[in-house]
């Protein structure tokens, strides 16, 4: 049987046996090994929805994830049995004009891991399309191939923003996705990163990852702390954020909306964004990111394994989804759902 961890509806969580999945055409089944626990899973267990996805019937948690492949469907030939994957967990129609251009990510067929009413990956099996189970080398760990997916999102941020050498970068939130976007900004060679968030654990850890400097958004907020900023990340969700943000922004800069906000609209200082000529943009997961995130996590230039605070078994899934929230200062929970 294949053991998965089930939401049924607000703080229902299960832990049940389920079939086995059948891989289709150029499908790989893949015996999950770690999965990240997301804010969106976080969010789904908390409130059954996120906007207009609505838990409507039982589903299974988890996109972050990275396994082995056992077993191939008809006409998968990209990899073998045993292979090591990260897997990216939205499979696009390829078809339409988003994919057909190149901006797979914003595909209105995507089927993404646990996102309703999709399955997702917190199950000892599952399977997908071959061209999204990525290779891992054998020096990156299960735990790190699961954080190819943060990883991901700031790199698509930090591509969608440009950051350059000696940029000064402003990020609100000190979550996963914040600290994600504060490397990969120093990496592509921002020499100013300052990152602000209400929760001091939360500032200590990103100082510890590579941000230049921290702010408490009650004391200032980056406005203050890093005006003329060249860009600046939202990774919060909250309106009073993204204004502080924006006001932070140099003229003509770049201010990148990656947190998702409780409410489907949302109020921007536009007269700031007009009177600076503020380049203000969405971004919606990534796209082509992955090659390139393997490609880091092996050369060691990122550390990966060190965002994880927690670890926890498929079991335990119930505690992985509640631990940020009794415990602020922990940044990532993993959960191994097997092991070699």
């Amino acid at each position: 049987m294949n053991k998965a961890a089930v939401l049924y509806g607000e703080r229902d969580l299960r832990v049940e046996d389920r079939q086995v999945p059948v891989p289709q055409h150029r499908e790989v089944l893949v015996e999950v090994r770690s999965v990240g626990i997301c804010g969106s899973d976080v969010h789904y267990y908390e409130h059954g929805r996120i906007g207009d996805f609505v838990v409507r019937a039982p589903m299974v948690l988890g996109h972050e994830a990275s396994g082995v492949v056992a077993g191939l469907g008809p006409g998968a030939s990209k990899h073998r049995v045993g292979d090591r994957v990260a897997l990216e967990p939205g499979v696009p129609c390829l078809a339409c004009l988003e994919c057909r251009t190149g901006h797979y990510n914003l595909c209105r067929d995507v089927s993404f891991f646990a996102t309703p009413p999709v399955d997702g990956a917190l199950a000892q099996y599952v399977t997908i399309h071959e061209d999204f189970a990525f290779t891992l080398p054998g020096s990156v760990s299960a735990d790190a191939g699961a954080m190819l997916e943060p990883l991901s999102v700031g790199l698509w941020a930090c591509e969608k923003a440009r950051v350059s050498v000696g940029a000064r970068v402003a990020v609100a939130g000190a979550g996963p996705i914040g600290a994600v976007v504060g490397l990969v900004a120093r990496m592509a060679g921002a020499a100013e990163v300052v990152v602000s968030d209400p929760v001091a654990a939360r500032r200590e850890r990103a100082a510890s990852l590579g941000a230049t400097s921290t702010v408490d958004p009650a004391e200032g907020g980056l406005a203050t702390a890093c005006a003329e900023a060249d860009v600046f990340f939202d990774c919060s969700g909250h309106p009073g954020a993204i204004d502080d943000g924006i006001h932070a922004v140099r003229p003509h800069g770049v201010a990148v909306l990656i947190g998702m906000c409780p409410e489907p609209r949302s109020l921007i200082p536009l007269a700031r964004v007009q009177a600076r000529e503020i380049w203000v943009t969405g971004t919606f997961r990534y796209a082509n990111t992955y090659p390139r995130a393997v490609a880091l996590a092996a050369s060691g230039r990122v550390d990966l394994e060190s965002l994880v605070d927690r670890r926890f078994s498929l079991e335990e899934t119930e505690k992985a989804l509640n631990c940020s929230s009794a415990d602020p200062s922990v940044l990532k929970a993993v959960v191994q759902v097997s092991k070699p």
